[in-house]
């Protein structure tokens, strides 16, 4: 992708701790191409192995092997090189230094009382036992947009605590230092839409707890995990009243079938008695088979040149790193350390 300073920048990106599922695409992956394909934006999306590492650092193994998956997810969805830059964040040099200068302007404090990362460490059972990388992503993640002057970054909307953490730390920077970085904001996923829940009624759809549909699921394996969605245990015959809220196929069906009368219409049946769950769940399968064919299908095909597809990476690398390079430049000038200039 070429860049055009008079357009505005995105920047975005995943961990490479698996697969992406379902809650990505709706989460993330969807706005992303669509603000691609709109031509406005300069689009920066990264992947992003150093802060995967900071909770599987003793098992790199998993990064390596997932990298590669969480591209293919890329192309598959309608990602597109010619269009976006993606790029692998450790392969950016000046993301760890702008780091390292940043660390220097928030307290430990501060990132404890993230409520994103104090989710995340009791999700994790980390307790007082946290590295102190993952402790400091929110300020690594400042890196990463500032780096490339991201003015818009799609994410879930349990991130905009990130997002104003990110923020803050701008503001200290150019208090101190000049107008240099740029204040990001968050764009996010359409109202319940934002954190879709797991198979299993969970609250979070998650690759650790194993609730996931993945982009790459077969159609074998979509409707095996289909069938198996939580809904209304209350609901034990057909003829029984059942209850929508909390019941997941309904919350995937708001989300995914663009029926919206129709789905109206089977949580009134529901509701009043007559509809089954194993009817439902079916009809939930075909609209759900109808959106992740056409990508199960692209991401086969890339799948078939993978040297291609690192290919693409390493270019997306070498044009990132113009661009962070240049920003890296401008805050040592900033801050005084560009003694050889």
């Amino acid at each position: 992708m070429k860049f055009d300073p008079s357009k505005k920048v995105v920047l975005t990106g995943d961990r490479p701790t698996g697969k992406l599922h379902i809650g990505h695409y709706v989460g993330s992956l969807k706005e992303r191409v669509k603000m691609q394909n709109s031509g406005k934006y300069n689009m920066f999306i990264m992947i992003a192995d150093q802060q995967a590492l900071t909770d599987n650092a003793r098992d790199p193994e998993k990064i390596h092997n997932s990298l590669i998956q969480v591209a293919l997810d890329y192309l598959a969805v309608g990602l597109d090189s010619a269009k976006s830059t993606m790029y692998i964040q450790s392969q950016i040099p000046a993301l760890s230094e702008l780091n390292m200068y940043y660390l220097n302007l928030v307290t430990v404090s501060r990132l404890e009382r993230n409520p994103t990362v104090k989710a995340e460490i009791q999700q994790k059972n980390f307790d007082r036992s946290i590295p102190a990388g993952f402790l400091t992503y929110p300020v690594s993640q400042t890196a990463d947009i500032t780096a490339f002057k991201g003015e818009l970054v799609p994410v879930g909307d349990d991130q905009e605590p990130m997002m104003e953490q990110a923020r803050e730390i701008v503001r200290s920077f150019n208090n101190i230092y000049g107008d240099v970085l740029v204040e990001p904001k968050g764009v996010f996923p359409p109202k319940g839409q934002g954190r879709i829940p797991g198979l299993d009624g969970n609250a979070k759809m998650s690759k650790s707890l194993g609730n996931a549909i993945y982009l790459s699921d077969d159609e074998k394996t979509l409707q095996k995990k289909v069938m198996s969605m939580y809904t209304d245990p209350t609901h034990i015959h057909v003829e029984d009243p059942g209850h929508i809220e909390g019941n997941v196929v309904f919350t995937y069906l708001d989300i995914f079938d663009p029926d919206k009368e129709h789905v109206q219409e089977l949580k009134d049946q529901y509701q009043a008695g007559g509809l089954g769950d194993v009817k439902i769940k079916r009809y939930l399968f075909e609209v759900l088979n109808n959106e992740l064919k056409p990508i199960r299908e692209r991401r086969e095909e890339f799948a078939k040149d993978i040297p291609a597809v690192y290919d693409m990476l390493k270019q997306g690398c070498a044009d990132a790193n113009e661009v962070a390079n240049q920003t890296l430049a401008e805050v040592r000038h900033a801050m005084g350390l560009d003694y050889f200039a």
